[in-house]
């Protein structure tokens, strides 16, 4: 954005918004909302705390875990729905399905299957990002131009090599975006799912800030998790600016 002949970097608006968080506190309105300056000092203070360090830990873990198997499972169902129609026919239901419904209400259940420990939370994250996952690799998929495959079939190109020279790189585009959007998916399953076992991780954290009403810590905890999810999304959209030419190729 520019302006009066100036460009100014979209990271500005936090600023600003910083700046009138920061008002707002100082002006006791809401004792839910102390100064942001507060919460900064407090965020400081926390990541140094074992406390901090050993959910962080946890989360992670959970988080990598759970993403690793959504994108392992969630690319390659998505391939074969798109090269496949006995395939879309038969998971296409179930994908729109779990995309539309209201994950966190399975949470619960989760839990009775299996336990009030991590594999909850891997479970959920896996959910809450699979489905966005398989849909985008779908679409690209189903967006390469059949010319191409039939001009490689005429020059004898096997299915293994149209399917890794071809298909799977003309698709990188909407795969790499559903992984983007599976990653902030993630994030908010890994969170959802804690808060709700809420005896490990952040979660654990987030019950216990709320329950003594210590605001600055718990909004602290919240920027952190803001900040990853940008972080995250930030780097594949990079890898995605890299490999652009293929969407444009196509």
């Amino acid at each position: 954005m520019t302006l009066f002949g100036f460009r100014i970097p979209m990271m500005a608006s936090l600023i600003v918004w910083a700046l009138v968080w920061e008002i707002v506190g100082h002006m006791d309105v809401i004792f839910l909302i102390p100064p942001m300056s507060a919460i900064l000092s407090a965020g400081i203070d926390l990541v140094q705390t074992a406390s901090w360090q050993n959910a962080t830990v946890v989360t992670i873990r959970s988080f990598v875990i759970g993403m690793a198997l959504a994108i392992g499972i969630g690319v390659p169902l998505g391939v074969l729905m798109g090269r496949s129609r006995i395939a879309d026919n038969i998971f296409g239901l179930w994908v729109n399905m779990f995309v539309s419904a209201p994950l966190s209400a399975l949470v619960p259940v989760l839990m009775i299957l299996f336990g009030m420990g991590e594999t909850t939370i891997v479970v959920t994250v896996f959910l809450f990002a699979v489905w966005i996952i398989v849909l985008d690799a779908r679409a690209g998929v189903m967006q390469v131009p059949p010319s191409l495959i039939e001009m490689a079939r005429s020059y004898g190109a096997p299915p293994s090599t149209i399917l890794r020279k071809i298909v799977l790189l003309a698709a990188l585009p909407e795969i790499l975006a559903g992984i983007r959007i599976g990653l902030i998916r993630g994030v908010k399953g890994v969170v959802i799912g804690q808060i709700l076992v809420a005896i490990i991780g952040y979660g654990e954290l987030f019950e216990l800030y709320s329950r003594s009403f210590d605001m600055e810590r718990f909004w602290a905890l919240t920027i952190v998790l803001f900040a990853a999810a940008m972080l995250l999304s930030g780097i594949v959209e990079r890898a995605e600016k890299r490999i652009e030419y293929y969407a444009g190729a196509r």
